[in-house]
């Protein structure tokens, strides 16, 4: 079974391209594309750019090959071996960087849309010259508006950018002035610099595809793996991304879990033994663990004051360690829309009940008001949806907000309240960002698509719901969207502790019957 949590045949996984040099050590290269393709279960092509003599010490040589040599194994991939995703590693010179260009045109000329990741590897890892200097100009006109991403450490961004980036000053505006107008995304990884002591900082700078639209800008913190065994590790990351664009992730999902996937190999590979030098990263299966993932750094907080994103308005109002409900399963949890569900509901027993009015009347507060008397009425943990002003001044047990409300609401205003808090996450990204808050639980949704809201491009499914629970073992996590009665064994099976649900039990033709039936799902897992 590979890591991707699937067995099945060689012809139904989706393939991913890696055109790239070959590494005689084994360590970087097409050999660690090759090694993280597998780790991810789907099938890896290779078109070599580059036979390059190199080992744990160094680089002696690098062998390019000719552009026909090149292109000749894109033709022969093309015409049998379709790519989900491609990634680009080291290409030698001018001439190469131009040819991939081209090639990419044309697909992008036939329709095709591809991801593709773009490592622009200049220096190695020992410190050796992989490319020739005026490849930096063909990559920023030609190559970069036609990526969806490129990873480049902060050494390769400075010689793309032709300036010093070793501060999170310079890093924001080298990546600002070699992203230019492209749609194209960027990932600074974090190797080479060390803004906080003890940590590394990869830099995410994406937007909607939009040359227009802002640009959203995260820092990916960890803590540093102390180990000289890093060989491969650009390889590695981008060649995961690619894996996981192919496999469906959406892109800042893939990045954090390539990120941690490289954090694992990090802590875990024990490559000493191999050569006398830097060894490679390890390669070691989908990353399971918290502590391999990057933290999403808040703007709001304290820290984000020495990575040049702290916002001041979002630090008065923020908050973390929020109260905790009386147990992490929170059972059952229908979402609905009136007050006369909350009681009924209540009435057939059920604990854990969100209101959650879309289109508020002038009766706002009053509905509200009597929400928190039922809820008191049938000891309720009752969640008011958006509406947490008048959930603080009614008294409610807690409150529920989307990603997008965590910008404008007073979570301080919350705590001092002693309201519960939930957050609405949709994929790992949001939900390590959402967990730097610690709030009261996390939902995680959409799993199946739903009638209530279009959730297309971010719907989850039970495997990735089952990845992200293994994270968090024994926090209050709510899976949401789309859950009937037959669906949710295989949800409550994931390790969650809630289900929510809306249309599984109000458009049930017996509502008490819907409730015992998903209730006693619940309890048997």
């Amino acid at each position: 079974m590979n890591a991707a949590g699937q067995n099945h045949p060689t012809a139904s996984r989706p393939i991913v391209w890696t055109i790239a040099g070959s590494d005689s050590g084994g360590g970087a290269g097409i050999q660690a594309d090759l090694l993280t393709m597998h780790d991810f279960g789907v099938y890896g092509c290779s078109a070599i750019t580059a036979n390059t003599a190199q080992n744990t010490l160094g680089v002696p040589a690098i062998n390019a090959v000719a552009d026909a040599v090149l292109q000749s194994q894109l033709d022969a991939l093309m015409a049998d071996l379709r790519p989900a995703a491609i990634k680009i590693g080291l290409l030698a010179n001018t001439g190469q960087v131009r040819l991939v260009a081209g090639f990419l045109r044309a697909l992008s000329a036939r329709g095709e849309r591809i991801p593709v990741v773009y490592d622009p590897v200049a220096v190695a890892t020992s410190g050796s010259r992989l490319t020739e200097d005026t490849t930096a100009a063909a990559v920023l006109d030609e190559l970069l508006p036609l990526c969806t991403l490129i990873t480049p450490n902060s050494q390769e961004l400075g010689w793309l950018a032709e300036v010093e980036a070793d501060t999170a000053e310079t890093i924001l505006a080298a990546a600002h002035k070699v992203r230019g107008k492209h749609a194209s995304a960027l990932l600074v990884t974090g190797g080479h610099f060390e803004i906080e002591p003890g940590t590394t900082a990869d830099l995410l700078c994406r937007g909607s595809g939009n040359v227009d639209d802002a640009v959203a800008e995260d820092w990916l913190i960890g803590t540093k793996i102390d180990t000289p065994h890093t060989h491969g590790t650009g390889c590695t990351l981008s060649s995961a991304i690619a894996a996981l664009l192919a496999l469906g992730y959406p892109l800042k999902d893939a990045c954090v879990v390539a990120n941690a996937y490289v954090r694992r190999g990090l802590r875990l590979g024990n490559n000493a033994h191999i050569g006398g030098g830097a060894g490679p990263v390890g390669h070691c299966g989908w990353p399971d663990q918290l502590e391999d993932f990057p933290r999403v750094l808040i703007q709001g907080s304290e820290q984000a004051k020495k990575y040049g994103c702290y916002r001041a308005q979002q630090a008065s109002r923020y908050a973390a360690e929020f109260a905790q409900p009386d147990s992490h399963r929170l059972g059952l949890y229908p979402v609905v829309d009136s007050v006369e569900w909350i009681e009924k509901l209540a009435r057939a027993g059920v604990r854990t009940l969100q209101l959650r009015i879309k289109r508020p009347g002038d009766d706002l507060r009053r509905q509200i008001e009597q929400a928190v008397s039922i809820g008191r009425d049938y000891d309720l943990r009752l969640f008011i949806n958006d509406h947490w002003q008048l959930a603080i001044e009614c008294g409610a047990y807690g409150v529920h907000l989307g990603q997008e409300d965590l910008q404008d609401a007073d979570l301080k205003a919350i705590q001092a309240a002693g309201l519960k808090l939930g957050i609405s996450t949709h994929g790992f990204f949001e939900l390590l960002y959402a967990y730097q808050y610690r709030p009261s639980y996390l939902a995680i949704g959409a799993i199946y698509a739903t009638n209530t809201k279009d959730m297309s491009g971010q719907l989850q499914g039970p495997e990735k719901l089952a990845r992200m629970a293994a994270l968090l073992p024994g926090y209050p996590l709510v899976a949401i969207g789309g859950i009937d009665l037959a669906r949710a064994p295989v949800i409550a099976a994931t390790g969650v502790g809630s289900i929510a649900v809306v249309t599984a039990v109000t458009k049930a033709p017996d509502y008490r019957q819907a409730v015992k039936q998903l209730s006693t799902v619940l309890e048997n897992n």
